[in-house]
C-alpha cells in the first residue's frame, strides 16, 4: 500500500513536442544530433532506406503547384509517441514496448525484443527500424560514444524514445539534490537542443502554462494521421493550409514511396 500511495504522489508528466514546419529548413542537424546522442552507428556499406537505421528522418513534401505557387515543407518524422491503443505496443508478443506511466514516453526494451518486427508493420508512421548488423565503430568513434546510452545489438528494433539517457541523467541530478521531481531545464532531447531555428518545442503537455502545452492547442497545430485515434504526443505547426491537408492523406503515400521505393 505504501508503494501505491507513493506512486500516486508523483507528478504525472505527458512529454511531447511541437515542431514548427514553417521554421524548419530541412538542415538535418536534428537527425545528426539524435544519432550522436543515441549511439546510432555509421551506416553499413549495404545499408539503404529499407534496412538502415535513422531514428529521426527528414522528409520533403510539396504542394504540387506550378511556379510561382509551388511550395515545399520539411517534415521531421520519428516515433510519434502514440498515447491511445499504441499500435506497436499492442502487437508486441514480448512486451518489449512499454509506456512509462509517469512520463507517457513510449519506450523500447531491446533486451526483450525477439526481432519479429510486428511493431514495424503496425506503426503507421514507419518510425521503427530493425538492426540488421552488429554496430561497428572506428577507434576514434568508440571514444566518443555516449556512456548514458547502451548500443543495441543486431536483431532488435529501435526507435526514438525522447533521449531516455538525458531523462535518466535529469532524474539522477534531482535525486542528488534531494528532489523527486526533475528540473525541466535539465531534460531537453538532443534534437530540440541542436535545432538552429528553434523549430522544436519540448515539454510537459499536461503543464498548461508551458510553451509546449500552449502550442499544442494552437489553431494552426495538428497531428499526422489523427483520424487513427492513437493520440500522438508529437504535434506539428504550420500556417499553410496545404500542409494540414497533407497530414491526413498525401504524407502517408509519400512516406511509403520514399521508404519502400
Amino acid at each position: 500500500m505504501e508503494t501505491t500511495t507513493e506512486n500516486k504522489s508523483l507528478k504525472k508528466y505527458k512529454y511531447g513536442m511541437v515542431i514548427d514546419l514553417d521554421k524548419c529548413n530541412g538542415c538535418g542537424v536534428c537527425s545528426i544530433a539524435c544519432a550522436v546522442e543515441n549511439n546510432v552507428p555509421p551506416a553499413q556499406a549495404k545499408a539503404n532506406k529499407r534496412n538502415g537505421i535513422s531514428l529521426l528522418n527528414m522528409h520533403t513534401v510539396s504542394n504540387n503547384e506550378q511556379f510561382p505557387k509551388n511550395e515545399s515543407a520539411f517534415i521531421p518524422i520519428f516515433c510519434q509517441q502514440c498515447e491511445q491503443e499504441t499500435p506497436c505496443m499492442t502487437v508486441c508478443p514480448q512486451n518489449a514496448v512499454d509506456i512509462d506511466p509517469t512520463t507517457g514516453i513510449v519506450g523500447q526494451v531491446p533486451q526483450r525484443c525477439l526481432g519479429c518486427r510486428y511493431c514495424m508493420t503496425a506503426c503507421p508512421y514507419h518510425a521503427r527500424y530493425f538492426n540488421w548488423w552488429d554496430p561497428e565503430w572506428t577507434e576514434g568513434m568508440k571514444q566518443q560514444l555516449n556512456p548514458d546510452v547502451a548500443p543495441r545489438m543486431r536483431g532488435v528494433v529501435e526507435k526514438c524514445n525522447f533521449c531516455h539517457g538525458r531523462l535518466h541523467a535529469a532524474k539522477q541530478k534531482a535525486a542528488a539534490n534531494g528532489s523527486r521531481e526533475i528540473d525541466t531545464a535539465d531534460y531537453i532531447p538532443a534534437c530540440v537542443e541542436s535545432c538552429p531555428n528553434k523549430a522544436i518545442t519540448f515539454g510537459d503537455l499536461n503543464d498548461e502554462p508551458t510553451e509546449a502545452a500552449q502550442l499544442s492547442k494552437n489553431k494552426d497545430t495538428f497531428r499526422f494521421l489523427s483520424r487513427l485515434g492513437t493520440e500522438p504526443k508529437v504535434y506539428y505547426h504550420s500556417e499553410k493550409k496545404w500542409v494540414h491537408e497533407m497530414a491526413e492523406k498525401s504524407l502517408t503515400r509519400s512516406l511509403q514511396e520514399e521508404i519502400h521505393g
